[in-house]
């Protein structure tokens, strides 16, 4: 397929876009350049690159589990370009997420190549600058709803951490040091000193 130079789409917030799962995958694979999500109804959500703060400690995140992981080889890391296609039809990236190695192992070679059919068993969404709380929230408990069994949502405004967990009231704690990555991930802590900063 020819790559095409396609300028920046830009949605009127009053324009609601709703297209369908196979619809979406086309248009993520000729716009690589957009960040793009799809919710369980079909609305196409287009997203802003995350300021250079914002990318520098996601990287750090990303860094510190990709460490963990490297040395238990328990699961595969993915970082907010990956797209995954869950239960309830909505299309997400989450900034960081984590599979285990079995369920990640049930995977044909063609699902593995496109949007995951399935909800990482970890998810984290660091909060940008501008990104709204509340749409942040809806995320994560859309994810636990589709499977997730623990999801970080770090939010360096208020200097809060939410804690998601299938079943349970999420817990919030206020700027903590590290977080444990519980029965989920095993042995990892995430180190939050940087984040803060």
């Amino acid at each position: 397929m020819t790559q095409i130079y396609c300028p920046p789409l830009n949605l009127p917030s009053t324009l609601k876009l709703t297209i369908s799962h196979e619809q979406f995958v086309q248009l993520a694979w000729v716009n690589q350049n957009l960040q793009l999500e799809r919710t369980a109804t079909g609305e196409l959500i287009v997203m802003p690159p995350t300021g250079s703060d914002t990318g520098n400690k996601n990287a750090d995140i990303l860094g510190q589990l990709w460490l963990w992981n490297r040395q238990t080889q328990l699961g595969q890391i993915f970082d907010s370009s990956s797209g995954f296609h869950l239960p309830n039809g909505a299309d997400r990236s989450p900034d960081v997420s984590w599979i285990g190695q079995d369920r990640w192992d049930t995977l044909t070679l063609e699902e593995k190549s496109g949007f995951a059919p399935l909800c990482p068993d970890f998810v984290l969404e660091l909060r940008s600058k501008h990104d709204s709380l509340e749409s942040l929230q809806q995320k994560m408990q859309e994810y636990q709803e589709n499977g997730a069994k623990l999801g970080w949502l770090i939010d360096r405004n208020r200097k809060k951490v939410e804690i998601y967990r299938p079943k349970k009231s999420v817990e919030v704690q206020n700027s903590p040091n590290s977080l444990s990555g519980e029965d989920i991930l095993p042995g990892f802590t995430l180190d939050l000193s940087e984040i803060w900063n």
